[in-house]
Order: C-alpha cells, then structure tokens, then sequence
C-alpha cells in the first residue's frame, strides 16, 4: 500500500471538497430533515460510487491515452469552465 499517495489523495479531496455544492446540499437535506445518519449514509454512498467510476474511467483511459495528455487536458477544460463560469456562460 503507498501511505504516501492515499494521504496525499485523501487530503488534496478533503481540501477540495470543504464548501462545495455536494457539501452544501448535505447540509441543507440535514437542515430540512433532521435526520442525519440517513443523510450520512447516501451521500457517503454516492460519493464512494462517484469515485469509483473516476477511477474506472481513469484507468481504462489511460491505457488509449498517455496520463500527461490526459492532465493537460483535464488543466485547459477546468480553465475553460472558469472563464465560462466568470462570463456569465455557465
């Protein structure tokens, strides 16, 4: 097991993921419904499925597509929906 590379995943995620809409959604079903376990529970479940499938996807990927061209692109469409987001496009 690399400890490296899952501390590393683990905290570039957690850092990522502080204040974004999956966040903001949990805690507005938990605002409403005052259930937190149910809560708890489904979105773990779904985040878990979510990322497995990026790493499906990465995978298989990866073997038609070198992982350095796949960054960059990765880089220039996170870049493009910024500026769509700053224009008012998205």
């Amino acid at each position: 097991m690399n400890w490296k590379l899952l501390l590393s995943t683990f905290s570039l995620l957690f850092l990522a993921e502080l204040g974004d809409k999956t966040q903001l959604a949990v805690f507005c079903l938990t605002c409403e419904h005052r259930q937190p376990l149910p809560i708890f529970i489904g979105a773990t479940a779904a985040l878990a499925l979510v990322t497995l499938i990026g790493v499906l996807f990465g995978q298989g990927l990866t073997r038609i597509v070198p992982a350095e061209l796949l960054r960059k692109a990765a880089a220039v469409a996170f870049v493009l929906v910024g500026i769509l987001v700053w224009f008012d496009v998205l």
